[in-house]
């Protein structure tokens, strides 16, 4: 994938964006700002913002907003803790969600959320199908996880990354030491704080790419256990054998959803100009109403 320019038509290209990431993050880029009638709308200036500074720099051909709908019931059986630490949704984020639907509505965007399904396995299912018609994808995410999608179709756009450029397989490489193809078992190894995943007692990142880069893979890795050099190591490995199978069903997206929409419906399209602008001026959006404004999206 070459990077930000703009598609040719024989190579679509399908924006992917990981929607409550997003709304996060806009929540907390912007703090105190509501509508004339008193309502918070930090987040939803903000996730429009965004939404309109990555259409400029990807000109996708189509895309579709993704959300959570709940732990994937396969996940939390096999793992109660999965994802059990995580804080309730702020109020004043939660509350802004429909705005934020409301939006995507008027603007023509995809915007999809199931019950009981993360939106890590929409995604990834998303993408093969796109990839499986010869598309371009782009997946605008920080998490983590994705980078096991990653190939020579698919790119992540890092929101934390300022340089914008779009991750391939090397960027994978240069911040873990491994392949996108390891990247389950990497993360099976090391563990994932952010899913309260544990991983192998005293494996940090360095250790389980070396680990990677010595076996190939951990079914290779646990046949030959015996070539662990240090005595320490193999034992952790050893006791947590059962542990780090486990981790890989938890780590590994599911890509294979039934259901999908035809990516037609994903293609980009003209929006309600006037519900658009009727929605900017109920939530005091004065900047935005300019024409010209979603086409110059400022920096966040």
């Amino acid at each position: 994938m070459d990077g930000p320019a703009t598609p040719s038509a024989r190579t679509p290209r399908l924006l992917i964006v990981d929607g409550h990431a997003y709304a996060y993050r806009a929540f907390y880029a912007i703090r105190q700002l509501s509508s004339p009638a008193g309502a918070p709308t930090n987040a939803i200036y903000g996730f429009i913002k965004m939404m309109a500074k990555m259409q400029t720099l990807l000109s996708p051909t189509h895309l579709a907003i993704v959300w959570d709908g709940g732990l994937c019931a396969e996940r939390t059986s096999a793992h109660p803790e999965y994802k059990a630490q995580r804080p309730a949704m702020p109020s004043d984020l939660e509350q802004q969600l429909e705005g934020i639907q409301l939006y995507l509505q008027a603007m023509n965007m995809a915007s999809f959320c199931r019950d009981g399904v993360e939106a890590d396995d929409w995604i990834a299912s998303i993408a093969r199908q796109a990839v499986s018609f010869g598309f371009e994808v782009v997946v605008a995410s920080s998490d983590k996880d994705f980078m096991q999608l990653v190939c020579s179709q698919v790119g992540l756009l890092n929101p934390n990354d300022k340089s914008e450029r779009i991750w391939t397989d090397q960027d994978v490489r240069a911040k873990t030491g491994i392949r996108p193809s390891q990247m389950v078992d990497w993360l099976s190894l090391v563990g994932d704080s952010v899913d309260n995943i544990p991983g192998v007692s005293g494996v940090g990142p360095k250790t389980a790419a070396d680990l990677l880069n010595q076996f190939g893979s951990i079914d290779s890795l646990y046949a030959r256990l015996e070539e662990v050099k240090s005595e320490k190591l193999r034992g952790s490995l050893e006791a947590a054998a059962e542990v780090t199978r486990r981790n890989q069903k938890l780590i590994r997206l599911r890509d294979d959803l039934p259901g999908l929409c035809p990516l037609a419906e994903l293609q980009v399209r003209a929006p309600n100009a006037s519900r658009v602008q009727g929605l900017l001026a109920e939530w005091g959006f004065k900047p935005m109403l300019e024409p010209a404004a979603l086409l110059q999206p400022d920096l966040l």
